[in-house]
């Protein structure tokens, strides 16, 4: 499981955070590999301390032939919400979101373990705080 020492800034009181990886250079072999995407869609939420509430599902999408050259598309659901990835192997590129209605993701580590996982160069990363006004109540 990840420290939670290295967290998501404390927004407050907050429904949730959604924090938006867009990965390049990474290892194209890695991208292509079907089990690998299936594997962190199974370990990541075991390792947020997540629960997940169904297996992930892994999908090959072909190419557009416009700017998406085909990769998995993968998703799992979590009781917390969400977590995708898109690998773009042609393009050594993938899009990664983890969406979690918990504070305190602690977003250096995904980083980190994306890194690691898919070998990338570099990351551009967008972290939102989801649902600043969500009623503490039901009506």
């Amino acid at each position: 499981m990840f420290s939670t020492e290295q967290q998501a800034p404390d927004c407050g009181e907050h429904f949730g955070e959604h924090f938006m990886i867009d990965a390049y250079r990474g290892l194209r072999e890695k991208l292509l590999d079907r089990e690998l995407v299936q594997n962190c869609l199974s370990d990541l939420p075991e390792r947020l301390g997540m629960q997940k509430l169904a297996e992930p599902a892994v999908h090959w999408a072909e190419p557009n032939g416009i700017k998406d050259p085909g990769g998995w598309s993968g998703v799992v659901v979590i009781a917390e919400s969400h977590i995708s990835i898109h690998t773009f192997p042609g393009r050594r590129f993938a899009s990664i979101d983890v969406y979690t209605c918990r504070n305190g993701l602690p977003t250096a580590e995904v980083e980190a373990y994306f890194r690691e996982v898919f070998g990338f160069e570099e990351l551009e990363t967008n972290f939102v705080v989801r649902g600043k006004r969500y009623p503490v109540a039901d009506f």
